[in-house]
């Protein structure tokens, strides 16, 4: 057949020069179709290796020759086309002498190639496997302000400024390393992608460039790699932002929890052998106080002041963090022992000075704690644990100082974390008991009443003393919960003995942590009530740091509890800090000796002095007075010449679960009458 006749078959049979073809994955039927999509159609016989060398194509549009028989006469067609997807391939097909349309099926898929790499929304360039580009698209020009032209040829290291790690971060390699590295590229023919800064009109901006090999489809093995870029930068400063927030405390400005966590990890990771890495972890110790009082505006510009001033103590490439609350934490990389004291030496110098929040000035100290790595810590928990240990420690000593942690201290957090969990369950399942210590009139014999203490009978451990949970109780919290059951417990029992006949008051310990709870008159009234006890029989005793901390405050809680029957005792008198000024202002009934001065008469002329003065000034301000600790008839004897109102002591008994302290009772009262 004639160039006409190619023609003419095909446009007789399908109504067009340039059919549709179609060849898929289940079929060697090549299937000729009007590109209209009329119902004509033309399935031609493939034979494999035919169907084979079509299915090679792939998702870039290439161009082969096949020999066909259309009814009966041999027929050379050109395809042009590409793999749609992983069953089917479809382009345009043309007679082979048809070069009319095998020109316009080039020139309409190669324009459509054109316009797609020419208007796609990314930088593109294509790259042959010597490092020049052979193609730059509109985007490209436009954003670099270099013309297509101007950079053909040119090695790609042009294109890119400076190298970019992972995070967008450039380094102080160029651009020169690209091209060198291009061989390789192109010799494991696999997609990566990579982030590289551009210097574009905007300035210099990062992209990120997706990478992929392409076959150049003339027969050839001529490869090319297609980078197609997008512009990273606004996204990059959206992350640094929000990472930059997620490590920054706000209201200091400082590192967070977790950055300092971060920095002390890296730290233990990169130490040398013969390194350390110090901690010190503060915590400021009335900061509680001074934020309920002021307020928690006056409370975070104090936190602000106080980040400032510690910042000031520290060495260079020290690192302060605030944990949140009153908390912080410093990183020393390489600190010393001797170093880590000097530094903590000097924070504590610095809080000693007041901090001037408007026209108010506080002081605020701290405690601290040091650790070391490796020493008390060999990993990031156990290295802040540690210092953690410690600080409590320092608190534990006194506060507004600085510890190191020594093991010994993990056996009191030990001891710390057992009672947590006791005494909790203790209270739950009712482990806790009142004693009562007898209390007498000196004058007269007569049991006046008595002293409830608490006993812990833990199932675990036996009988507690208070002496070894109270100071738990009041730091953890639960001091409050204790002191309520204390409160109903011994109204109870006051009611109790009063209706069977015993005229007894029963006096409680109250602690400075319980007059902090601004509803502890409440729970006093609602203990009376719920035990039916009118007139009030309980009493409260109160040791002088009560007075110490808000005096104010504290007067107006004993008037209350004086208002509902209760007398109010001042105990361990003469182991405080109040002075006789303070005495005189403070509306008490009872002040009790303590009886480690009741230890001292027999044998030091001047702890007699001291008794003889408390006692005087006592009177001196109508007060009654009760002797503790009493155990010998002459201690005995030495109260009555000063006229003491009270006494207690294991010369009379010693505190007694309330069933013991009936029998004591009536075998008292039976010895009376004898006498």
């Amino acid at each position: 057949m004639n160039d006409d006749q190619h023609e003419s078959v095909l446009r007789a049979r399908l109504g067009t020069s340039s059919p549709c073809w179609r060849l898929s994955i289940d079929s060697n039927a090549l299937e000729l179709t009007p590109s209209g999509g009329e119902s004509a159609h033309v399935a031609l016989a493939l034979d494999p290796q035919q169907a084979s060398q079509i299915r090679l194509l792939t998702g870039t549009t290439s161009h082969l020759v096949v020999d066909v028989q259309l009814d009966g006469a041999p027929l050379r067609l050109h395809l042009v086309g590409k793999k749609l997807d992983r069953n089917s391939w479809a382009g345009t097909a043309s007679a082979d002498d048809d070069t009319e349309s095998v020109a316009r099926s080039l020139l309409n898929s190669l324009a459509f190639a054109e316009q797609v790499v020419s208007e796609v929304n990314s930088i593109v360039a294509i790259v042959d496997r010597h490092g020049r580009i052979q193609r730059f698209n509109r985007l490209a020009e436009k954003l670099t302000g270099v013309s297509e032209e101007n950079i053909i040829g040119r090695d790609v290291s042009a294109l890119f400024m400076r190298c970019a790690d992972g995070a967008g971060n450039a380094n102080e390699a160029d651009g020169a390393g690209i091209g060198q590295d291009i061989n390789g590229f192109f010799d494991r023919g696999v997609s990566f992608e990579v982030e590289r800064r551009i210097k574009t009109v905007h300035g210099e901006r990062l992209f990120v460039f997706h990478n992929t090999f392409v076959q150049s489809g003339n027969g050839v093995d001529d490869r090319f790699m297609i980078c197609s870029g997008t512009d990273i930068t606004e996204q990059r400063l959206a992350q640094e932002r929000l990472t930059e927030l997620a490590n920054t405390d706000a209201l200091t400005g400082l590192i967070n929890r977790n950055a300092i966590q971060d920095k002390i990890r890296a730290a233990i990771d990169q130490a040398a052998p013969d390194e350390a890495v110090g901690v010190l972890f503060l915590d400021l110790d009335n900061f509680k106080k001074v934020n309920d009082h002021y307020g928690h505006v006056f409370g975070d510009h104090l936190i602000r002041d106080v980040s400032y001033a510690i910042g000031t103590c520290l060495n260079e490439g020290d690192t302060l963090a605030r944990l949140g609350g009153d908390e912080f934490i410093v990183l020393a990389a390489k600190g010393t022992a001797h170093g880590l004291e000097d530094t903590a030496q000097r924070i504590l110098e610095r809080m000693r000075t007041p901090f001037a929040v408007g026209l108010v000035e506080v002081y605020t100290g701290c405690s601290m704690g040091i650790a070391r790595y490796p020493e008390h810590g060999d990993n990031l928990e156990s290295l802040i644990r540690s210092a953690d240990t410690a600080m409590y420690a320092a608190k534990d000593e006194g506060k507004r100082t600085h510890r190191v942690f020594s093991p010994d201290m993990n056996r009191r957090v030990a001891e710390y974390m057992w009672l947590d969990t006791n005494l909790r369950r203790g209270l739950d399942e009712g482990q806790l008991t009142l004693h009562y210590q007898p209390k007498l009139s000196l004058a007269t014999g007569v049991v006046q009443g008595a002293e409830a203490l608490v006993r812990w009978n833990s199932p675990e451990r036996g009988q507690i003393m208070p002496t070894e949970f109270i100071r738990y109780a009041e730091e953890s919290g639960l001091i409050g919960v204790l002191g309520r059951w204390v409160m109903e417990t011994a109204a109870k029992q006051a009611a109790q003995w009063k209706a069977d006949g015993y005229n007894l008051r029963i006096a409680i310990n109250v602690s400075a942590r319980q007059l902090a709870d601004t509803a502890v008159v409440q729970h006093f009234t609602e203990a009376l009530q719920r035990a039916n006890l009118d007139p009030c029989l309980v009493d409260v005793e109160l040791t002088e740091s009560c007075l110490i901390e808000d005096e104010a405050a504290a007067i107006d809680l004993i008037k209350q509890f004086r208002q509902l029957g209760a007398q109010v005792h001042l105990d361990d008198f003469g182991t405080g800090y109040s002075s006789l000024s303070q005495l005189g202002r403070i509306p008490l009934d009872i002040i009790k000796l303590d009886r480690s001065f009741v230890r001292s008469i027999n044998a030091d002329t001047k702890a007699q002095a001291l008794v003889r003065s408390m006692v005087a000034v006592a009177q001196e301000l109508d007060f009654k007075v009760v002797a503790e600790g009493i155990e010998t008839e002459s201690e005995e004897l030495f109260m009555k010449g000063l006229g003491v109102d009270y006494v207690q002591g294991f010369l009379y008994g010693q505190a007694m679960p309330a069933a013991e302290f009936e029998r004591w009772l009536k075998d008292r009262q039976k010895l009376r009458l004898i006498a």
